[in-house]
């Protein structure tokens, strides 16, 4: 094996690492796979034998090529409060995918990606980093330019405003399969109190249809059941899906995907449901994992 080979190896070995702090920097499979891929490069075009630790050199490079992607779409205000849904993660409704494991520790959930997506680019990054990774702040702070102690403060406001929202489902996927069920087809009943009994009292439902559409944004139960209803009556074929690791559902329209829904449950009530609907993001989507 020559240097080059031996280096390649070294480098597959922490590729699903650094995917998965791509991912919860950036909330999509295809632009975390871009740094990635920009680590690798960067990687080969250095003299790998002055780095002496690799794992943290890659995790610095991934970090810092996320970080400038998510200043770019910030800037570019791509995705602003309560807009754009971030990617999901499909898998079968009896088991996770082994690639996506790995991404899904920690509970990334669609729900938490979606406050990440409300966080300050250098807030993201040293929660994620410092929370989900263990990344020491002394080492956080120069990819940010910031002092060890500053870094810390960012982290920490990240972290009141990740368990503020209570984003985290609940472990038992029986349970949630059982009140998701429950939701289903009380809505296919028309069942007003059945789905009262169901959601959360601050429950919010957000539904992205793309820059063609519109981010739709219902809070409270009785809102929530008005949409529920609504959709109920469109005649969607609803399957069974894991959705960034918990229970959700995939609907399609006329053999058509209509939209891929994510479900949080919380002490066995919704507390929120995000739904992608956008037609042009809901085609770049995987679907053969749900055959």
């Amino acid at each position: 094996m020559n240097e080059r080979d031996f280096l390649a190896q070294r480098f597959e070995a922490q590729r699903t690492r650094l995917r998965a702090v791509a991912y919860r920097m950036l909330g999509s499979l295809s632009e975390a796979d871009d740094a990635v891929q920009e680590a690798w490069l960067r990687l080969s075009r250095s003299d790998a034998d002055a780095i002496e630790n690799l794992d943290g050199w890659l995790t610095t490079v991934v970090a810092r090529v996320s970080l400038n992607m998510l200043r770019a779409r910030k800037t570019r205000r791509e995705e602003p409060l309560e807009g754009q849904l971030p990617e999901p993660i499909l898998d079968r409704a009896d088991g996770i995918n082994p690639e996506h494991e790995a991404l899904l520790a920690d509970s990334v959930g669609l729900a938490l990606l979606v406050v990440l997506e409300t966080l300050s680019p250098a807030e993201r990054l040293s929660f994620v980093l410092h929370d989900m990774f263990a990344v020491p702040f002394d080492e956080i702070a120069p990819i940010v330019n910031r002092s060890p102690e500053a870094t810390r403060q960012l982290a920490s406001r990240a972290r009141r405003r990740v368990q503020g929202e209570q984003k985290v489902p609940d472990a038992d996927l029986d349970e949630q399969w059982r009140v998701v069920d429950a939701f289903l087809a009380a809505s296919r009943e028309g069942n007003f109190e059945a789905l009262l009994q169901l959601l959360d009292p601050d429950v919010v439902v957000r539904a992205d249809f793309g820059p063609t559409g519109e981010t739709r944004v219902v809070r409270g139960p009785r809102a929530v059941i008005g949409q529920a209803l609504f959709y109920s009556r469109m005649g969607l074929d609803m399957r069974r899906a894991l959705v960034n690791g918990a229970a959700g559902a995939v609907s399609f329209r006329d053999g058509e995907i209509f939209s891929v829904g994510a479900v949080t449950v919380r002490g066995g009530k919704i507390v929120e449901m995000d739904f992608l609907g956008d037609p042009e993001r809901l085609r770049e989507l995987d679907l053969t994992i749900l055959d």
